[in-house]
């Protein structure tokens, strides 16, 4: 069965990337960009200009397997061919999952109601040259189980100016974590965490405070009495962006179901 043609209209896709050789999710002038790559990937297809709008603007070396964007298309083209003909126009480490219609209420980012995030650290002895640019290698005994009772206190929610950056332009620190949770396999210590949104360098400077827990250098009480606090320089370093991966943006399921998504792909 062929795919009907559909009239122009708003189309939504899911994205990974690897982010090591970007400077970020966001286009800009003078580094190279994912947004910049899917851009022209796009516009590739619809031989016109395209513009997309991600669900999450990604650090610079950090890593994607569930970005959401939109972009509203200026000619028409089937599902298919703007699968297949934007994966052909992307480098190796871009790769469009899937792609579906969806209104023109749907925003990328601004319906958004959460964005999940995994961090992952390498807790072992000797770091690993295929993994470096994906995990955090950190050489001392982590206790996953301490940092994991610690991070409870951070569900809720909350004012996080005790892990936001210097730099973040958000209006409000106030966030609301709805899942926070610390697990270890072998030698990888997994932080998955979901909030309504994050301000910015959250899950990274958590990641770091969790790790002065892990190595028993604070209590586990302390990462509640930081966020109580409400002082950057208390908290913990800055964990490095390579281990930070976005894997789920979720929207009212009205204007993008799991569902959906699933069958998309």
């Amino acid at each position: 069965m062929i795919e009907p043609r559909l009239p122009s209209a708003r189309l939504a896709a899911g994205i990974e990337y690897d982010g090591t050789a970007y400077s970020g999710w966001q286009a800009q002038s003078h580094a190279p960009s994912v947004q910049e790559s899917l851009n022209k990937a796009l516009s590739s297809v619809a031989d016109a200009a395209v513009e997309c709008t991600g669900a999450g603007r990604t650090d610079a070396g950090v890593h994607a397997t569930g970005q959401v964007v939109h972009f509203d298309p200026p000619t028409e083209r089937n599902m298919r061919s703007w699968l297949l003909g934007v994966n052909s126009n992307l480098p190796e480490d871009i790769n469009m999952l899937w792609v579906r219609p969806v209104s023109e209420k749907f925003h990328a980012r601004y319906a958004a109601t959460s964005r999940s995030y995994r961090y992952v650290i390498l807790n072992r002895k000797v770091r690993s040259s295929l993994e470096r640019s994906r995990v955090w290698w950190v050489y001392h005994q982590l206790d996953a189980n301490r940092m994991h009772e610690a991070a409870q206190s951070l569900l809720g929610e909350h004012d996080f100016s005790a892990f936001r950056a210097s730099a973040c332009q958000s209006r409000t620190p106030v966030r609301e974590v709805t899942r926070i949770e610390v697990s270890r396999h072998q030698d990888h210590i997994y932080i998955d965490i979901s909030a309504n949104a994050f301000v910015h360098h959250m899950v990274r400077n958590i990641v770091g405070s969790l790790a002065r827990v892990g190595t028993c250098e604070e209590s586990v009480d302390w990462l509640g009495e930081v966020l109580a606090l409400r002082d950057r320089r208390l908290s913990g370093i800055t964990a490095p962006a390579g281990g930070l991966f976005l894997t789920r943006v979720e929207y009212p399921p009205e204007l993008l179901s799991r569902r959906s998504r699933e069958s998309a792909e």
